[in-house]
């Protein structure tokens, strides 16, 4: 499926959001192993979004973060609670939105090309934290709130296949 942005009134993003919502929920059905639907979780959004340049998982080791299954090019091993994007939404357990990461105090440059960036904590059932879900875009201000519920809602998807 390829995932266009629409004007209002012609399909709203938020329709196409619920339509990719579908999908992973298709695509991780009755399956629980954490790699393989992180895998898939990720080749998924990053296939059918546009105007992305990396699209994956960072997980908590209990220290710090560590860059799991993503697609896009090689990334940044290992994050430190509090530190860039990731980790500022790892410690803070709130979805970070950067609109211009050059402007983002502390961002860490996996990737020059990157220029925006979402980043939706993943934590588990029990409150505990299990990582991040990272994109980036090439784009200046490429996310918005839409982005913001559309990718909260997808991480809810993928959190639901995790064994307590």
């Amino acid at each position: 499926m390829s995932f266009e942005l629409k004007s209002p009134g012609i399909g709203s993003k938020r329709e196409l959001y619920a339509d990719l919502r579908e999908q992973a929920q298709g695509l991780l059905a009755g399956e629980h192993d954490v790699i393989a639907n992180a895998a898939n979780f990720s080749a998924l959004l990053f296939h059918s979004l546009p105007d992305l340049n990396w699209a994956g998982f960072y997980l908590y080791d209990g220290s710090e973060l560590v860059v799991g299954p993503f697609q896009g090019k090689p990334a940044c091993i290992r994050i430190a609670m509090g530190r860039g994007v990731c980790g500022t939404a790892a410690q803070s357990r709130q979805t970070q939105l950067v609109r211009d990461v050059h402007e983002f105090d502390g961002h860490i440059a996996c990737d020059a090309a990157s220029n925006s960036e979402i980043v939706v904590p993943l934590v588990k059932a029990d409150g505990s934290l299990f990582g991040v879900w990272d994109v980036d875009s090439p784009r200046v201000a490429r996310f918005d709130e839409d982005d913001r519920a559309g990718m909260e809602a997808l991480c809810a998807v993928f959190m639901a296949t995790l064994k307590s």
